[in-house]
């Protein structure tokens, strides 16, 4: 197999609403301001959300971010609005095994926009460039059973249930432990559902990954996120809300 170093994709691609793309320096302070506004709603879910950390500590990550997503270790994605720029919400493809190629979804979104189908035009969006780009056989999203809107943004997409881990994780509040909903697509039925009243446009290669055209060096000041989640990958990407 191919060193996945070598892959050579894009950093950022557009679906209707939105411009979904990698991590950039600039994106501590308005990332962590997202996230102590969208605290209660988040922390149910997402163990990063109880104690948010330092502005310093988001820069680090971001930075750490952009170095995994060139490493092809880790996608983690920003979802922006194309009219201003603000991020809207969180989303990116995890535990990675190229060797299939199969990937992991998570997301969050912004509590102020939440609702407003953007999560799942992201999902959707996702979903098409790790099949169509990516060259993907599988993707999945994994959910807390009790996450009833994270699941609902699983199905609409087009992702079928495909089982639940009993007793799989300890509930980061109460300690007692939870149960782990597996959505999946394949790559023999690719069948991917729009949101409502949402036409999705993905451009799968919009241009080359340069630093020039991908990085830009300035973005509007006010960045926002939504209450859909993914933070890093792992733990995060399996307790989600929307």
């Amino acid at each position: 197999m191919e060193n996945p170093i070598l892959l050579d994709f894009p950093y950022s691609f557009e679906t209707e609403r939105l411009i979904i793309r990698g991590p950039l320096p600039d994106d501590a302070a308005p990332l962590r301001q997202a996230v102590v506004e969208s605290q209660p709603e988040l922390k149910p879910w997402m163990p990063w959300a109880v104690d948010v950390p330092t502005e310093e500590w988001y820069r680090v990550r971001v930075r750490e971010g952009r170095l995994k997503f060139l490493a092809r270790e880790d996608l983690w994605m920003m979802l922006t609005l194309k009219e201003d720029g603000l991020i809207i919400g969180g989303s990116g493809l995890h535990r990675i095994d190229w060797a299939v190629p199969k990937f992991e979804i998570g997301y969050w979104a912004r509590t102020s926009h939440a609702g407003r189908g953007y999560i799942t035009e992201a999902v959707n969006g996702i979903t098409r460039f790790a099949f169509e780009t990516l060259g993907a056989r599988r993707v999945e999203i994994r959910c807390d059973v009790k996450n009833v809107r994270s699941a609902a943004v699983a199905r609409r997409a087009g992702f079928e249930l495909e089982g639940t881990f009993r007793l799989d994780a300890r509930d980061h509040i109460t300690g007692g432990l939870r149960d782990t909903y597996i959505f999946a697509q394949g790559r023999a039925g690719l069948g991917i559902r729009q949101g409502p009243g949402k036409s999705l446009s993905l451009t799968p290669n919009p241009w080359p990954l340069t630093l020039q055209r991908t990085w830009p060096q300035s973005h509007p000041s006010a960045y926002h996120r939504c209450s859909c989640a993914s933070a890093s990958a792992s733990a995060s990407s399996r307790r989600l809300r929307c």
